[in-house]
């Protein structure tokens, strides 16, 4: 009988090391953009903000990502840290 490999790690440290990871390949993308142009092209993936007003209680939704080449490195080097660990 095949034994099931069940993670003991929580997703919310896959989460950590996924913004940990996006913020750094972020940072360095902005850092080494002056450098290599390449690094700077990040489209932006995302809704705009929408507003639901029912007089009581106003909510705004709204979700934007900028994928560049180096945060998206960084969030996979957070997946495979998250992998090792």
């Amino acid at each position: 009988m095949a034994k099931i490999h069940r993670s003991h790690h929580s997703p919310w440290v896959l989460v950590l090391l996924l913004v940990v990871g996006g913020l750094a390949g972020s940072a360095a993308g902005t850092l080494l953009a002056p450098l290599v142009p390449f690094f700077k092209a990040a489209p932006v993936v995302g809704l705009r903000p929408s507003t639901l007003d029912l007089h009581f209680l106003v909510l705004t939704f709204g979700l934007s990502v900028t994928l560049g080449p180096l945060t998206l490195v960084g969030l996979l080097l957070g997946y495979l840290l998250y992998r090792w660990l």
